[in-house]
């Protein structure tokens, strides 16, 4: 079958579900719980092995959300009439363990592939080999008042950075310059030939370097340009691999400080930095694919002569991590949670937008693909929107983790621009509080689609579940447990009530965002509106 070339075929298998979410039951209070519910059941079922972007089991998930937006009345909202923004990309994982391996006087020190290392991959070149210096630069990071290259000769050197970020940077800062692409675009300005991270034990604490190995050949995704090429910021620095405690302690090895003694500099706020008593001889093969997946977007037309003219965007990704080697027997990541969760309620907010009164700008719905990827759907859209009405706002719905009564919501984004105050009134008219970023340390903001928004001047929000009334156990037991891990499925605790109370929240966000008179603007001075400006 051609992608998404016989919907009715495909639809098939959600009609069951669709029917009990039409059918769901008469109890007002109830309605939406149950209609989220059946979502959720139909999106973390087996038959989709895991929404992997550019798999049947994902265009399955697409065609039944398609036909949910259109069962509500929510028009279609590509640039071709469909519901479906076809993404094309190049798909690339690492064809082997590939080899790394430590070159000085004394001779060459293979790294052990699975335990020292775990090889990059790059979407532009089946093989990569780079033989250079190494030099350690902190953080790799560079802003107005602190540059970890300054004294530095990198040009023609192997990059080697810690993961992470300064812990004194503003969260969301922090955030951004923890991102391995702005890292990369970093090294690439000063000359570097290539990119090595290395984890801290905190690192390994909150992801193990296991749970990845046990991943290491997942496909990784870019959206490709008109001249074919995959759109892959900072490819004259190429990703040569990511390095555990283990493998990184090799490096330091005879250097001026040891890797125990870097990390403890880092936490304390200076990192030292300085060329590494080795080279690094690094071949890397990539296996490439090209594959063409799709954004499903639907459309609200706003009814205000001016503001229709204004497009806001909520999104959620519908794609998750497919199947990978089992945990417990399991191989399927169901992604219940992560995201099934928030495009339930997200077309719950479609739903009551629909049924109640008309909204004065225009709304798109993007239920997108290949987040998992690197927000590459998102990018996609955001760079080719299928609108030539200029985007206001995003609103972003990502791993809601509904397994508790929340009374309180973080709001990533919000004190940045105008959308602050709208997020507030929304959520006291909810009776819910606004709480700030609890784990900074993990980057949430630059980690969902909203940012690849945000990228393109356009403010916006991400919303999750606070740590209140129990959520702090909650999440951080899914993170530890579940996160990207095949238990992330119908077996979880989920108080689909919650789900509910989540949409209703976002509907009156968006519904402040829609309606207000003047447009979304960010605030003077922020630090993410003067780096990336209205484009």
């Amino acid at each position: 079958m051609s992608l998404f070339g016989n919907l009715a075929r495909i639809l098939v298998c959600a009609a069951s579900v669709a029917a009990l979410s039409t059918a769901a039951s008469a109890q007002p209070d109830t309605r939406s719980a149950e209609r989220i519910k059946a979502h959720v059941a139909f999106l973390a079922d087996d038959l989709l092995q895991g929404r992997e972007a550019g798999t049947p089991g994902f265009d399955i998930a697409a065609a039944y959300v398609a036909s949910q937006l259109a069962q509500i009345g929510v028009k279609p909202g590509a640039a071709d009439g469909t519901y479906f923004q076809r993404v094309p990309m190049t798909a690339a994982r690492p064809a082997d363990e590939g080899k790394l391996a430590l070159t000085s006087k004394a001779g060459v020190q293979p790294l052990v592939f699975g335990e020292d290392y775990l090889p990059g991959r790059n979407p532009n070149a089946p093989i990569t080999h780079v033989a250079a210096p190494l030099v350690f630069v902190g953080y790799g990071v560079r802003t107005g008042q602190r540059d970890d290259y300054a004294g530095l000769d990198v040009k023609g050197k192997i990059v080697v950075a810690l993961s992470g970020a300064p812990s004194n940077l503003q969260t969301e800062e922090r955030a951004y310059y923890a991102g391995t692409r702005t890292k990369r675009l970093a090294a690439e300005a000063r000359g570097a030939v290539g990119f090595i991270t290395i984890m801290a034990p905190s690192d390994e604490t909150r992801r193990p370097f296991a749970n990845s190995a046990r991943q290491w050949r997942n496909w990784g995704m870019a959206w490709r340009t008109p001249a074919g090429a995959a759109f892959a910021p900072g490819a004259a620095t190429p990703d040569l691999g990511t390095l555990s405690v283990k493998g990184a302690a090799k490096l330091f090895v005879g250097a001026r400080q040891s890797y125990d003694q870097v990390v403890k500099a880092a936490e304390e706020g200076a990192a030292p930095r300085f060329a590494l008593p080795f080279g690094l001889d690094a071949t890397v093969n990539t296996e490439l694919k090209t594959v063409e997946s799709a954004n499903v977007v639907g459309r609200i037309d706003g009814t205000d002569p001016k503001l229709k003219d204004e497009v806001v965007v909520l999104s959620a990704h519908l794609d998750h991590i497919g199947v990978t080697p089992p945990v417990n027997g399991d191989s399927i990541n169901n992604g219940a949670l992560d995201n099934a969760g928030g495009v339930a309620t997200t077309l719950e907010v479609a739903r009551a937008f629909v049924e109640g009164k008309p909204p004065r700008r225009t709304l798109l719905f993007l239920l997108n693909t290949a987040e998992e990827k690197g927000l590459v759907g998102a990018d996609y859209f955001a760079r080719n929107p299928p609108t030539r009405a200029p985007i206001v706002a995003n609103i972003n719905l990502d791993m809601p983790i509904l397994t508790y009564d929340f009374i309180d919501v973080v709001a990533f984004g919000a004190e940045r621009s105008t959308l602050g105050p709208a997020v507030l009134r929304a959520a006291t008219r909810m009776g819910v509080k606004l709480s700030p970023d609890p784990l900074p340390e993990e980057g949430l903001f630059t980690r969902s689609d909203h940012f690849r928004f945000v990228e393109q001047g356009v403010p916006s929000v991400f919303l999750m579940t606070g740590f209140e009334n129990g959520g702090r156990e909650a999440f951080t037991t899914f993170l530890k447990d579940h996160y990207h891990k095949p238990s992330d499925d119908l077996s979880l605790p989920i108080d689909y009530a919650a789900g509910a109370k989540f949409a209703a929240i976002n509907y009156e966000i968006a519904r402040e965002v829609a309606d207000a008179d003047a447009r979304p603007a960010w605030n003077s001075g922020d630090f993410f509106g003067t780096l990336f400006g209205r484009r």
